[in-house]
């Protein structure tokens, strides 16, 4: 498997834990800022019917399959990850659909 980014060697867990943490921090902070973006979904939606849309969904998991292709990443944890991800952020703009509407 050929990465296109580079990962450094590591001797100990410690060293690899080291590294994951770091990437951690860079994943729930574009994590944060996705979820301002499905806010602003869920305000610009006019129906709670459009928050789930499955043709996006399935757009969005065959666009990272083949990008986790392209960098030597193994497309089925992306895949599994993103249907987790996209599942649990359908329900939070499910959640900010409602909450926008009742404070109108």
């Amino acid at each position: 498997m050929t990465l296109i980014h580079k990962v450094d060697p590591c001797r100990t867990m410690a060293d690899v834990r080291h590294h994951i943490d770091a990437l951690d921090e860079r994943i729930v902070a574009l994590m944060a800022e996705r979820s301002g973006y499905v806010a602003q979904a869920a305000r610009i939606k006019q129906s709670a019917d459009e928050v789930h849309d499955q043709a996006r969904i399935d757009f969005i998991v065959d666009r990272v399959k083949a990008m986790a292709r392209a960098q030597g990443a193994p497309a089925a944890v992306i895949e599994a990850a993103y249907r987790a991800m996209i599942a649990a952020f359908i329900e939070f703009e499910r959640g900010e659909f409602k909450r926008l509407r009742q404070e109108a």
